[in-house]
């Protein structure tokens, strides 16, 4: 609008001059080499206009002649640096496409169009090293060092081929190159402190990490997270050599992370070493209400030598209250209950426990309260069953890599602070119903067992109450075998007449043997007594078999104690067949007729070894089975 209102004026103007020209009319005359000449004012004003524009035509017509030859080159410069630019965006959209041979083709064409343009250089080396040509890509990256604007990209593809060739201390080197030639480079300023923090150069890499903050390539949180872990172990290392360093520098670490385990462990461990028993209970204090840990416990627990276990489980019980409702404050309390014998507490804490987390911890030590508290093996193998069966418990994890202690950098990457307290990633179960089924019966203690009765029968039932079966005495002079090394003898055997119940324990039955010489019967029961009840056999009348279960076992007539077995499957039952009119063989057998010797102790030839189970329960139908006594129901 103004250029508008500016060329009105302008045109105004000149309309007004013109005007004011007409009304003064005026003649020139110009007379030269006896040439007269006369006109007007106006037309002498157009005429000399007109020369004026034909003049300047012709001088720029000269001009465009003479500079003919500079313009036409300068078209084709401009037409071949388009046609090049035109190559290295399509070996660009090449390399993003992964296609190297055309990436290669397109960036030869581009650098012979464009001599002297920096990214032909890198477009060339990049499709070497997407072609495999890896060789050709470091001398292309190595001909950048000389070039001081392409050196910092030089540097980074040799960073890259010497982490390929897994050449730590070349990559190393190129890295420390680029970050003081650029100081506020990421990746190089990343890569110096991962090198630093695996070679264990801690000053070093504290001090890099300061200078990436600086540089604004970390934020606050993320510096004062990784300071933290370098701290810590920078005096992990000093512990046993500087312990006033190593304490300086894990209080320091513990007061940038206080959520960092390993710093309040190593914090409050020093700490009890130089007496400071308050300040060590304050660490562990203000890591625990963040992250309960294992560790921390222990550490709380032991935060005074020589404490007794009394005072360990006061200690515990308030730090658990800290967190209430916590599975980690309930196992430290359970295990210091169980250094003090303080049974019922350790069971309500338990209790709790597998209310919350059921992992494999807890399943381990409700085995060990059993064994502690009852020695009951049947319970401990139960809890033990489960516990292979339970989810894994948290350790530290790193990249898929589970450590049995933290470590500040990973181990397979080299990460700085990548372990985590967390649950590992192992192809378990998770959803095994059985680990729902804990009853209270199971959890609680075991009921008193009743004194065994002098009556046979009573020690019948006493045996079939107990977990453990007895093991009994065949007679004076002779030593009862380990029945669980028997068990593992002759564990083939015992396949063949074991029934499972429902707990999966094995019950056992003996298949009647037919009789045999006096000899031979001493010979298989010589040696230690066998681990089986014996019976004596009665001929029914009016049948050819004569059976009678074990349901009494030999005493010595001196009143001998009786022994039991541990941890071994139950014995035998023992029963006898023979055909019908056969005479009983053996010591302490009577005619037919007769009534049996007592005052002996009754012993049969056995086939299998007294831990047997015996024949399976398939061959039930060749002989009469009478029930006998089961030490798992």
């Amino acid at each position: 609008m103004i250029r508008l209102l500016i060329f009105i004026a302008l045109v105004f103007v000149v309309a007004l001059g013109s005007a004011w020209i007409a009304d003064r009319p005026g003649v020139i005359t110009l007379d030269w080499q006896g040439y007269r000449i006369e006109t007007g004012l106006m037309p002498a004003l157009v005429a000399l206009a007109l020369l004026l524009a034909a003049g300047i035509v012709l001088w720029n017509l000269a001009l465009y002649i003479l500079r003919s030859p500079g313009l036409f080159g300068r078209f084709l410069r401009r037409r071949r640096k388009d046609r090049g630019y035109d190559a290295m965006s399509k070996a660009m959209l090449a390399l993003g496409v992964g296609d190297a041979g055309s990436a290669a083709r397109h960036g030869r064409e581009a650098s012979k169009l464009l001599a002297r343009e920096p990214a032909t250089e890198l477009l060339l080396a990049q499709s070497a090293q997407l072609a495999g040509r890896h060789d050709e890509a470091r001398e292309r990256f190595e001909a950048m060092l000389e070039d001081p604007a392409l050196k910092p990209v030089g540097l980074h593809g040799l960073y890259i081929e010497a982490e390929r060739l897994n050449e730590p201390v070349a990559a190393r080197h190129y890295a420390q190159e680029a970050m003081k030639l650029v100081p506020g480079l990421d990746w190089a300023g990343r890569a110096v402190l991962g090198y630093q923090a695996v070679a264990g150069d801690w000053a070093a890499a504290i001090r890099t990490l300061e200078r990436n903050y600086a540089s604004k390539l970390i934020d606050k949180k993320t510096f004062r997270r990784h300071k933290a872990v370098l701290l810590t172990a920078q005096a992990q290392e000093l512990e046993d050599r500087d312990p006033d360093s190593a304490r300086q520098k894990a209080n320091e670490a513990h007061g940038l992370a206080p959520g960092l385990v390993p710093a309040a462990v190593l914090a409050a461990r020093l700490a009890t070493r130089r007496g400071d028993i308050r300040k060590a209970m304050k660490v562990v204090e203000a890591t625990w209400k963040e992250v309960p840990h294992p560790d921390l416990a222990d550490a709380y627990a032991h935060a005074r030598n020589g404490d007794s276990a009394q005072d360990r489980l006061k200690r515990v019980k308030a730090l658990a209250a800290l967190r209430a409702h916590n599975a980690e404050g309930a196992l430290a309390v359970a295990r210091a209950a169980m250094e003090t014998g303080d049974w019922e507490l350790a069971r309500a804490q338990m209790k709790s426990v597998m209310r919350q987390e059921p992992t494999r911890r807890a399943f381990l030590l409700m085995a060990d309260l059993e064994e502690r508290q009852h020695g009951d093996r049947g319970r401990v193998r139960e809890w033990l069953a489960r516990a292979v069966r339970a989810p894994a418990d948290p350790a530290w994890v790193a990249d898929g890599v589970v450590a049995e202690s933290w470590a500040p950098v990973s181990p397979v990457d080299g990460r700085l602070d990548a372990f985590r307290w967390t649950t590992p990633p192992e192809a378990i179960d998770h959803n095994d119903t059985s680990l729902e089924a804990l009853d209270d019966t199971l959890l609680d203690a075991l009921p008193t067992m009743p004194e065994p009765a002098d009556d046979p029968d009573a020690e019948v039932k006493t045996l079939e109450m107990t977990a453990e079966p007895p093991r009994a005495t065949a007679g004076e002079g002779t030593q009862t075998a380990e029945v669980a090394a028997d068990a593992e003898v002759d564990a083939g055997d015992a396949a063949e007449g074991a029934t499972t119940t429902k707990d999966g324990a094995a019950s056992p039955t003996a298949k009647a043997e037919p009789a045999q010489a006096p000899d031979a019967a001493k010979e298989t029961a010589g040696g230690a007594g066998p681990a089986a009840a014996s019976a004596a056999p009665e001929k029914a009348e009016g049948s050819g078999t004569v059976e009678k279960p074990a349901s009494e076992t030999a005493q010595k007539k001196d009143g001998s104690q009786r022994a039991q077995a541990s941890g071994s499957p139950a014995p035998a039952q023992a029963q006898s067949a023979k055909p019908e009119g056969a005479t009983p063989a053996g010591p302490g057998a009577t005619k037919a007729g007769d009534k049996p010797d007592l005052s002996k102790p009754i012993e049969f030839p056995l086939k299998h070894m007294p831990d047997d189970p015996g024949p399976d329960d398939d061959d039930a139908s060749e002989t009469v089975k009478k029930p006998g006594y089961r030490f798992f129901n």
